[in-house]
């Protein structure tokens, strides 16, 4: 039972539009409380075609659950879950930042290469990340299971003062907060999927590991050696492609840096990384064991250089007409 009840009341206005699916919307806005007080937040939207689907709407829900007590640096913290004329949202920690398909854009377009201590770093924080998520229990101390399944190059944000933020776990499966049909559809990014995954199999916290190492290849490479012409032919990749010797890829891979990306990508789950925790030993103990190694701070600097000190807004504004909150949104607190 509560000690007291606070009820108050507070407006999101909408300031612009941050990305757009096929599924939703999601806007950077200002949320105003008493006094005068402003956060500025993401507000995650579902379109209004999809709000009267139950399955989805109990999915978009169940993920505001989920993550609203997941309090962890490397994620992208949940503040509020609302519904408005119908419609739901779910304001989010507003990240100053990029994802990291834009950072590869980025580094692509200034013929820069990503070194690769910086490599390890960001995807050592994705393992942090992942550790705290998958060792999640409920209020009574059980397990609640949480597999990610969407580890990718769009889900992973870098902010300009080199925070390193998973985010979006709309495909998360957990005990007792999503519907799942797992083993009879496929879901995530087929050219990160794990071969579980692909091959439409039931799932556990290895599968995040498998897409982290293709996360880390990735981000080494400047490519990704699973990406097919079609989503098919990717998923077809994921399951049969060879796993190359990476030192014949790229010199930089060294004997230990092969050995750390061979487990992630094991197609056999009894030599693949079993946790989180050991895939997150091992990336920082090869950044770290000879001494200083990379910081929030070195990532940081390198991604404020490599899009400019005044970085521009990434995102056009919202058109006028667009904002599926309208000008300014009212709730009460409790909703």
């Amino acid at each position: 039972m509560a000690l007291f009840t606070i009820e108050s009341e507070f407006r999101y206005e909408i300031v612009r539009k941050i990305f757009e699916g096929g599924m939703g919307m999601v806007y950077e806005a200002e949320q105003h409380g008493t006094r005068d007080f402003v956060k500025r937040v993401a507000i995650k939207v579902v379109r209004q075609n999809y709000t009267d689907q139950k399955q989805f709407i109990d999915n978009f829900v169940g993920e505001a659950k989920l993550v609203a007590d997941l309090i962890h640096t490397n994620i992208v913290q949940t503040y509020h879950l609302g519904e408005v004329r119908g419609m739901f949202f779910i304001a989010m920690e507003l990240i100053r930042g990029v994802n990291l398909e834009q950072f590869a854009q980025q580094l692509s377009d200034k013929r820069r290469v990503l070194p690769r201590e910086l490599a390890v770093f960001i995807t050592s924080r994705i393992a942090r990340g992942l550790a705290y998520a998958h060792a999640k229990t409920d209020k009574d101390g059980r397990p609640l299971g949480i597999v990610h399944r969407d580890v990718s190059f769009k889900n992973i944000m870098i902010a300009f003062e080199g925070d390193v933020k998973l985010t979006d776990f709309g495909i998360a499966k957990a005990k007792g907060f999503l519907q799942d049909n797992e083993g009879e559809v496929v879901a995530g990014k087929a050219d990160y999927m794990s071969p579980e995954q692909a091959d439409f199999q039931i799932t556990d916290r290895r599968s995040d590991l498998f897409s982290t190492g293709v996360v880390l290849a990735h981000l080494l490479l400047g490519y990704n050696i699973f990406k097919g012409a079609t989503p098919d032919e990717s998923r077809d990749r994921i399951m049969t492609y060879v796993i190359p010797d990476f030192r014949q890829l790229d010199k930089r891979v060294d004997d230990r840096l092969n050995e750390i990306l061979q487990r992630s990508l094991a197609r056999n789950l009894d030599q693949r990384y079993s946790t989180a925790d050991e895939l997150l030993y091992d990336l920082e103990h090869y950044i770290y064991h000879q001494g200083y190694g990379p910081t929030n701070e070195t990532i940081g600097r390198f991604i404020r250089e490599l899009f400019g000190q005044g970085t521009p807004q990434l995102i056009d504004n919202v058109k006028a007409g667009g904002q599926a909150l309208e000008n300014t949104v009212r709730i009460d607190a409790k909703s």
